[in-house]
């Protein structure tokens, strides 16, 4: 039986052997208590499982949340977006029945580099509303100081003009 072969003995067409050992999306498949009963090399890869045990062990042990368990519960199909901290990395996952089997399948698309993309420009965005309101604080110091100059300024003028004027109505009288 080739490793991609069904644990009922069946085999499986060598096209959807190929397609699901050389996919870059993760492929798990589970019965009604989430055991595994599958799970391809990108699946490994993705969950950083190696050459662990995965056969017969429940799925959320590796996935890290309860999505099958949800899909199974709804009965039907449910994309489900996760991020496991642990293993750096986050995942978009498409869960459905297969049709005359009491099996799930869960095909598992890696998304870390799109979260981190987004992640960094939150970062950038936030950084960058950070400088702005430093820039409009610093140049709300600079007009009050300039204000105040200007102020103190005008006031010496007033005051040497006022002078000024006072000597010219003493001479004018």
């Amino acid at each position: 039986m080739a490793k991609t072969d069904p644990p009922d003995g069946r085999q499986t067409s060598p096209y959807i052997a190929a397609i699901l050992e050389h996919t870059p999306n993760g492929v798990l498949l589970v019965d009604k208590e989430t055991r595994i009963h599958y799970v391809n090399p990108s699946f490994r890869t993705m969950f950083h499982c190696g050459e662990e045990k995965l056969l017969g062990e429940p799925a959320a042990q590796f996935v890290h949340c309860d999505c099958f368990e949800r899909a199974i519960a709804a009965g039907g199909n449910l994309m489900v977006k996760e991020n496991v901290p642990d293993h750096q990395v986050s995942f978009r996952v498409g869960l459905f029945p297969i049709e005359g089997e009491d099996l799930y399948c869960g095909i598992f698309i890696d998304i870390s580099e799109e979260e981190a993309a987004k992640k960094h420009l939150r970062d950038l965005r936030a950084q960058t509303l950070e400088r702005a309101q430093e820039v409009i604080s610093r140049q709300m110091q600079t007009a009050q100081e300039i204000a105040r100059l200007l102020g103190e300024t005008t006031a010496e003028t007033k005051i040497l003009l006022v002078k000024l004027m006072s000597l010219f109505e003493e001479e004018i009288e």
